[in-house]
């Protein structure tokens, strides 16, 4: 029988260090570990067990759980924590890790190791970088902000909060490799122990504040994901008040700005009005972004004409006069402040409608993308959290279906994996306990979609809106656009993933669509299921979403 102590227990004490770790994440308020359980890391499952306030959350696959960490993080669950096991369960976190790395989402990483007796000597699944072994300090360091190999039992005392600070102020994954001895080993632990994280940095706004007084202009804001991180939208609509500016969002922050304020959404799947709204303006404001490509394509003239500041936790990828800031609430309550009294140097604009891109007329079968979008916006509550995965259904809601007043809506660009929705998802209903509504292709449920079982056995509040173009549809465009449509090497054949959901899962409340006519029916069902719940949309592949690179010489389908 496995000895451990009890979670959060008072005063001086022996613990295992995997209780140690599990204790720590509980009294920095963390509630739950995704991960996939094993050997190497089945300690670290036990030391959850004991502590009643953390819960053990097991996936289907690690780049899910990575997923989860990922999104529970964005929600404002805390810091989301993935585990894993060596080997091949360590290597399959690295794609999700590289999401979060990429869009600067904290997140810590326990990566269980064989056990460090036996490195470099040939033992199964050994990453110790020895006798010519995988070297995983090598490959984590590349996906993290922070990656400590622990040696020692009593390293985990500092290793553990330097982890979980360094995620907290750079924005990223922080990864402790635990070899399987380190994990049972024993180490004294200290009631005066502080546990409280280190001060997020605030820079100076005064210059920025000058910068704009003295803008010959309208200023355009637009805001990304870390507004939402830093919980930071009552000061980010107190600053655009205070500028009288028009307001545009980053894809993964559609949520930042309430939809009656917002001109739209930047980049290839956005909006019309804000390329409008740049060329009228005397300053682009960037808060919380960093603005890489596919957030501004097709903005790049606009942008260049344009004087930009910013202000975040990161240098936008574009000249700009930058604050460094990882407390936005702060920062924008400050410049709020220093701008008290701004008069626009010119009258603002109006606000413009965000407009709609126009893809080529599609008659072929199938539910149409816009009609879709529609209809999930017209039968979504208001507290709704929203999922999108990658590809030309994700393109599709970015473009054509709002975020809700009260609720989140996640898309993941950094590394845009297929799948990442599923695993999202959960680790979103998770954070935030309520309905979450999952939009995804069948490509992306092929690749991960057995996560749907996860929500089920936890008995989670999903709807997964899964739309069946029968392809990688947004490879099929290419081939179509780019290679005369000569080949497809991206078509599957047909699939009826409602019924098959339906028969897999007993319990699952799943069916098929193949006509508009029938979705809201279907969608208003789903979403009065307790738990979990599937509606499979038929639609086409041969549908060109609305995706500015895919608009220019096409021709009707």
């Amino acid at each position: 029988m496995p000895v451990t102590s009890e979670c959060n227990a008072a005063g001086d004490r022996r613990t295992r260090v995997v209780d140690y770790i599990v204790e720590h994440l509980a009294r920095r308020g963390i509630r739950h570990v995704f991960g996939v359980d094993g050997a190497n890391i089945e300690d670290l499952y036990d030391a959850a067990h004991a502590c009643p306030g953390v819960t053990g959350v097991v996936a289907k696959h690690e780049f899910s759980a990575a997923a989860m960490a990922d999104a529970y993080s964005r929600a404002g669950g805390g810091i989301g924590v993935v585990a894993a096991t060596s080997g091949g369960g360590a290597l399959n976190t690295i794609p999700g890790l590289g999401e979060s790395f990429a869009s600067r989402v904290p997140v810590l990483a326990l990566i269980g190791q064989s056990p460090a007796t036996t490195d470099g000597r040939g033992s199964f699944q050994d990453t110790s970088g020895r006798s010519g072994a995988l070297d995983g300090d090598a490959l984590f360091s590349a996906v993290s902000v922070f990656c400590r190999r622990v040696l020692t039992p009593a390293d985990i005392v500092t290793a553990l909060p330097q982890a979980l600070d360094a995620a907290m102020a750079r924005g990223g994954p922080a990864v402790l490799l635990l070899p399987k001895n380190i994990q049972q080993a024993f180490i004294e632990v200290r009631s005066s122990e502080v546990t409280a994280g280190v001060a997020r940095r605030v820079g100076d706004v005064g210059a920025l504040a000058e910068l704009i007084r003295k803008v010959d202009g309208p200023v355009t804001i637009i805001a990304g994901d870390q507004v939402a991180r830093d919980d930071a939208r009552v000061e980010l609509e107190t600053l655009r008040t205070v500028l009288h500016a028009r307001i545009a969002t980053v894809p993964d922050a559609k949520d930042v700005a309430p939809a009656e304020t917002s001109t739209g959404v930047t980049g290839v799947m956005g909006h019309p009005a804000v390329g409008v709204a740049l060329a009228e303006s005397g300053l682009c404001l960037l808060v919380g972004t960093r603005l890489p490509l596919m957030a501004r394509a097709g903005l790049e003239e606009a942008l260049d004409s344009l004087p930009i500041a910013s202000i975040g936790s990161a240098p936008p990828y574009l000249p700009a006069a930058h604050v460094d800031s990882e407390d936005l609430r702060a920062s924008l309550t400050l410049l709020a402040d220093a701008l008290a009294g701004f008069t626009p140097r010119v009258p603002i604009a109006e606000q413009v409608s965000p407009g709609e891109l126009t893809p080529p007329v599609h008659a072929g079968s199938g539910v149409r993308y816009r009609e879709a979008m529609l209809t999930l916006d017209a039968l979504l509550p208001q507290d709704t959290d929203i999922l999108v995965d990658a590809g030309n259904i994700g393109t599709a809601a970015i473009h054509w279906l709002p975020a809700r007043r009260d609720g989140r809506f996640l898309v993941a660009l950094g590394m845009g994996g297929m799948g990442y929705s599923f695993g999202a998802g959960i680790g979103m209903a998770f954070a935030r306990e309520r309905r979450t509504v999952v939009v995804a292709g069948d490509g992306a449920f092929f690749m991960h979609g057995m996560e749907i079982h996860t929500a089920l056995h936890y008995r989670l509040p999903i709807t997964f809106v899964l739309f069946d173009n029968h392809a990688h549809a947004m490879c099929v465009t290419r081939e179509q656009m780019f290679f005369r449509d000569r080949y497809s090497y991206n078509r599957f054949g047909p699939s009826r993933l409602g019924a098959g959901l339906a028969a897999m899962f007993p319990e699952l409340s799943s069916i098929d669509v193949t006509d508009i006519g029938e979705l809201p029916v279907a969608i208003k069902a789903a979403l009065d299921v307790e738990g979990p719940s599937v509606v499979a949309v038929e639609c086409s592949a041969d549908e060109i979403p609305p995706f500015t690179a895919f608009l220019t010489n096409t021709k009707e389908h």
